[in-house]
């Protein structure tokens, strides 16, 4: 592995993928994928084309996601929320930690004032946005925590950082690679918005030692991806590409734990 000029992890070509020892523990037992559909409740998200909300959205492929993975067998599944509830991102990572995950994957839709923005994206954690599309996801899916008295949510951002300064460069690394997988797939398949790797300060991602990525599904506000996004089959053939994504992940973590 190597440092950037900021001080970020990057993966060399064909770096090993070596478990964390806090992996390598849950990694005794069939490993979990926390699956994490954003906001939720009181918490609508983007709205888009015909009130299309994004919380709706992103349930209905968590749950074909969640199915996807457990037909697979190769691991064990939670979910932050399988019904229309709102719940804070600091419990959110509290949750992932809580139940001791290897992965964990949060699911959110975008917006643009540009109509013409879309594709997917995928997202691991760091202090500084890679790009300004980077940054703006950021605003919008930090912007939950409005939801809560200011003095929870800063109290979350405390937390936030806390955890972020935690953070190993074995669990950036493990975040990297699963970034890396599902993008691999999502670009055999579906549309990428300018190459669909970024970064930012998503406070979702900031379990120190849980691999975590967030996917933007696409947007909202466009024509074109709202129409896809409505579709029960486009929904299902998504969740079809992130499961074998993380499959891809799970089987090279056992390769490296067995080695």
């Amino acid at each position: 592995m190597i440092l950037d000029r900021r001080g970020l992890l990057r993966l060399t070509v064909g770096a090993a993928l070596a478990p964390t020892p806090a992996l390598a523990r849950r990694h005794r037992a069939q490993p979990l994928v926390v699956i994490d559909p954003g906001h939720g409740g009181k918490d609508s998200g983007c709205v888009g084309h015909a009130g299309m909300m994004e919380k709706d959205v992103v349930l209905a492929v968590g749950l074909a996601l969640r199915r996807q993975l457990l037909a697979s067998r190769r691991c064990r599944v939670a979910m932050t929320r399988s019904a229309d509830v709102f719940i804070p991102l600091e419990q959110r990572v509290r949750f992932a930690q809580h139940q001791r995950a290897t992965v964990m994957v949060s699911l959110h839709a975008n917006s643009s004032p540009d109509p013409g923005a879309r594709g997917a994206n995928v997202y691991r954690f760091a202090y500084h946005a890679s790009d300004p599309l980077a940054a703006a996801a950021q605003r919008l899916e930090n912007s939950a925590d409005r939801f809560e008295a200011a003095t929870s949510s800063q109290r979350e951002m405390a937390v936030l950082h806390i955890l972020a300064s935690l953070m190993r460069r074995e669990t950036i690394l493990h975040s990297c690679q699963l970034q890396r997988d599902l993008v691999a797939g999502l670009d055999d398949e579906w549309r990428l918005c300018g190459g669909g790797a970024r970064h930012a300060r998503f406070v979702v991602l900031s379990a120190p030692d849980v691999a975590s990525v967030l996917v933007e599904l696409g947007f909202l506000t466009n024509r074109a991806d709202a129409a896809a996004l409505r579709q029960p089959a486009h929904q299902a053939a998504l969740a079809r590409t992130m499961g074998a994504g993380i499959d891809k992940y799970l089987a090279a973590l056992t390769r490296s734990h067995h080695a």
